[in-house]
């Protein structure tokens, strides 16, 4: 039991002030995130893939996911939950990973098929599809998220591995940076609906051009959203 005089407030682990406290910091967080693959890589597992997506919860485009295999011992400063990096720092370490990895896979299902099989079977068909897309076949695959069935038995499940294990944080900011520049392209061709900021999420901006200039070929009709839009267009 606490003392009855300490705040909540004064419990908490206080940021490091100094740019050296702030390195050790970062230096005992990587370990904690590398813990995992060192697991396998002192097995003899070298080949120890990272796989996440981006772009479950759009109101449209695709789910993107991303495979990544480091080499073994090589960790990267700052990469964490791709959600909480900001699009500048996502790119930097985008490249930076780009660099490092031994190799990446990407892989996507599009909105036609997220509407025929739903969003779940989706993420998992574009997992699937950057791990084929892997010159190597990874001895050990390490999702986010729940077990991934078309995986078999070589793989480890993680919920909310993104900021728990290294490898899918690395996938995590690939999926989210390559989703990212799509959804650009996209907005150029569809200017109305702010896909260049939002990338297709639900935001009023982009709820609001549904309303006033209708769906594209893009937008998720199976989603409640999308759907009830469709309805009052038909």
């Amino acid at each position: 039991m606490g003392d009855a005089g300490t705040s909540p407030a004064r419990k908490r682990r206080r940021k490091p002030r100094t740019a050296a406290g702030r390195r050790r910091a970062e230096t005992r967080r990587l370990r904690r995130l590398l813990e995992l693959e060192e697991s396998f890589w002192r097995q003899g597992i070298e080949l120890v893939a990272g796989v996440d997506e981006a772009g479950r919860g759009p109101l449209a485009g695709p789910v993107v996911a991303a495979a990544v295999i480091l080499p073994p011992n090589v960790g990267i400063r700052g990469v964490d939950d791709s959600k909480q990096l900001n699009a500048e720092k996502r790119e930097r370490l985008f490249l930076e990973i780009r660099e490092k990895a031994l190799y990446i896979g990407i892989g996507a299902a599009s909105t036609k098929e997220i509407d025929r099989v739903n969003i779940l079977r989706a993420s998992h068909l574009a997992m699937t599809r950057a791990i084929a897309r892997l010159p190597v076949v990874p001895q050990h695959i390490i999702v986010d998220g729940l077990p991934v069935p078309a995986l078999g038995s070589t793989h480890t499940a993680v919920v909310d591995g993104d900021a728990k294990v290294h490898c899918i944080a690395c996938a995590s900011i690939v999926a989210k940076v390559m989703r990212d520049r799509l959804m650009r392209l996209l907005a150029a061709r569809y200017p109305h609906y702010g896909w260049d900021s939002n990338a297709g999420y639900g935001t009023p901006e982009h709820r609001g051009a549904i309303g006033e200039h209708g769906l594209t070929p893009h937008h998720r009709r199976s989603f409640a959203f999308v759907s009830s839009q469709l309805t009052l267009e038909l």
